[in-house]
């Protein structure tokens, strides 16, 4: 469904550019734990007990690579020597070459300003058809697209304001399972996207998301297999 956990780098894998900071990368670490650690609803769906243990060995790795000065310069090094970073990753946040994954900045997230956050929360409250989508179990990309229509929304006002490509977010509302990224990287898309709409609550909206493409992924790896 989407590019390996193991075949990230090590910034991939805690969703930061290579020239973050210390604390970036410790932010980073504690948040990559929380969606793999066990009995994680947004994972669950994803990944056996021995594939997270897997993923956490790499997160664990990630960090303690990454956190020591000596350890992480002999790393970009490599990825240097891979041609996956031009120029050292402490010169800037443009020093690695644009990826296929995602291109995000953490400032991912914000609402719309003033009184169009509070137009959109009132369009909430009015839309019988809002409130039908957001109270079903299952929540799709479909139903997203739907949501955002309803609000009047383009993809380019959403895509500006979170920084998520817009290709992206075209994945995610047309349900191409193929496309989308690794489950760490689509659960902060589809938070941010929730955000930007002013959709509440955004933590059980997401999760329900996620347990959606999960089950779809399922049936189509059932189909694929008769």
């Amino acid at each position: 469904m989407r590019k390996s956990f193991a075949e990230l780098n090590y910034y991939e894998m805690l969703d930061i550019r290579p020239g973050a900071a210390a604390f970036e990368i410790r932010q980073a670490y504690g948040a990559a734990l929380q969606i793999y650690q066990p009995g994680s609803l947004v994972s669950h769906s994803f990944f056996t007990e021995t594939e997270r243990r897997e993923i956490l060995s790499l997160i664990e790795k990630a960090y303690q690579t990454l956190i020591q000065d000596q350890t992480r310069k002999a790393y970009d090094d490599e990825l240097m020597s891979r041609g996956e970073i031009d120029r050292p990753a402490q010169a800037g946040p443009d020093a690695r070459k644009p990826v296929g994954i995602f291109s995000i900045s953490r400032g991912r997230g914000q609402q719309p300003a003033g009184s169009n956050q509070e137009s959109l929360k009132t369009r909430i409250r009015q839309s019988e058809r809002i409130a039908e989508l957001t109270g079903r179990h299952a929540l799709s990309g479909e139903d997203l697209k739907q949501i955002r229509t309803e609000l009047d929304v383009t993809l380019e006002q959403i895509s500006q304001a979170t920084k998520i490509r817009q290709d992206h977010l075209i994945n995610i509302e047309e349900n191409r399972l193929a496309r989308l990224p690794a489950a760490i990287f689509l659960k902060g898309f589809v938070k941010s996207y929730l955000k930007y709409l002013c959709l509440e609550p955004v933590e059980e909206l997401s999760a329900r998301y996620m347990e959606t493409v999960a089950s779809l992924a399922q049936h189509e790896t059932a189909q694929e297999q008769e």
